[in-house]
């Protein structure tokens, strides 16, 4: 059941968190946090998103303040660093902020960089942390011809992350690819997370790895389901957030702690895959003490927001009515397609 909106109202409280770096063009981060008889949730869609995109992030807050997270299977999870879109010279000094992780996802296809800059950044994640694997994330930036000579310029990646924007443009990436005898997994996210059915990329055979988020996908229980489907038919799975706060991290840290562990083709059990969750570390203040990375992992147990630091980051009143009204709105649309 939805609550009431008279009662996420009660419950709610709206932050502005400034960023270290810029991420996705803002430089600060607005969240309204759900203060549930469960726990804590986060309703935090980006500005851009309309009240149907934005009511699966809503769903997923409900979901963690009045039900809380599944049962979790481990205490720890394993996360990827993430880069920015930044200059190469700013990379080390980035990376130290992920202490042990062998998993880098670095941003590129940004407005107004070109090839070469991106990779410039790469080769600077490889020499500051040697032996790492690379993933790249284009956010559907590019064109066929351009991820296509991407793959073939960045040298050998875990994967290349929604290189361009439509289901048919990643198949025909992956066909391309194949027929020159190059092996370069492709992922899919915003396939994924912004598709009326995101089981699609499945039947496309679009993409070799699946990036499910919990906020966009309608909550931890409903990442799960669609994990498992992407699993049985072959596909990897890498649970990530969107660049959400402490709060918000709790539900896809919980959601990689549920994820069942699964055997590979020598029957050898497998961890999830390193998780693009350690993103608290873009966040120059957030409503929590930042979770500490220990060799690459998070301690899976949920955080609670720390009150000073919620009254030290409350919004200003213009900004929390903006928010109460999104939820109104958000809240309107959930009830409709709930019943």
């Amino acid at each position: 059941m939805i609550p009431s909106l008279d009662d996420l109202i009660e419950r709610s409280h709206v932050v502005s968190l400034p960023l270290r770096v810029k991420f996705r063009g803002i430089t600060t981060r607005e969240a309204l946090l759900i203060e549930g008889p469960a726990g804590w949730g986060e309703f935090s869609p980006f500005k851009e998103y309309g009240p149907s995109e934005a009511s699966h992030w809503l769903a997923c807050g409900i979901e963690m303040a009045y039900q809380g997270p599944p049962e979790l299977q481990r205490d720890k999870v394993e996360v990827n660093g993430t880069i920015p879109a930044i200059e190469p010279e700013r990379v080390p000094e980035l990376l130290e902020r992920y202490p042990g992780c062998m998993t880098i996802k670095v941003k590129v296809a940004e407005k107004g960089h070109t090839l070469e800059m991106d990779r410039a950044r790469v080769e600077a994640v490889r020499q500051a942390r040697p032996g790492a694997k690379i993933r790249i994330d284009a956010n559907t930036g590019w064109s066929i011809d351009q991820a296509e000579e991407a793959a073939k310029t960045f040298g050998p990646l875990d994967y290349l992350e929604q290189p361009c924007a439509t289901l048919e443009e990643l198949k025909e990436l992956r066909t391309r690819l194949q027929r020159q005898g190059i092996f370069q997994r492709i992922a899919a996210d915003e396939s994924i997370r912004k598709a009326d059915d995101p089981f699609k990329v499945v039947d496309m055979r679009a993409a070799d790895v699946g990036v499910v988020k919990a906020a966009p996908l309608g909550g931890v229980r409903r990442l799960l389901a669609v994990a498992k489907h992407l699993r049985s038919h072959g596909m990897d799975v890498t649970v990530s957030s969107a660049l959400d706060t402490a709060v918000g991290l709790n539900a896809g840290i919980a959601a990689v702690a549920a994820l069942p562990s699964h055997d590979d083709d020598d029957l050898i059990d497998v961890p999830p895959a390193p998780a693009g969750l350690g993103t608290g570390s873009l966040f120059l203040e957030d409503v929590a003490e930042p979770r500490e990375l220990y060799d690459g992992f998070l301690d899976a147990a949920p955080v609670v927001p720390d009150r000073a630091r919620l009254a030290e980051f409350k919004a200003d009143a213009e900004t929390t009515r903006w928010w109460l009204e999104r939820l109104r709105a958000t809240h309107e649309e959930l009830a409709r397609h709930t019943h």
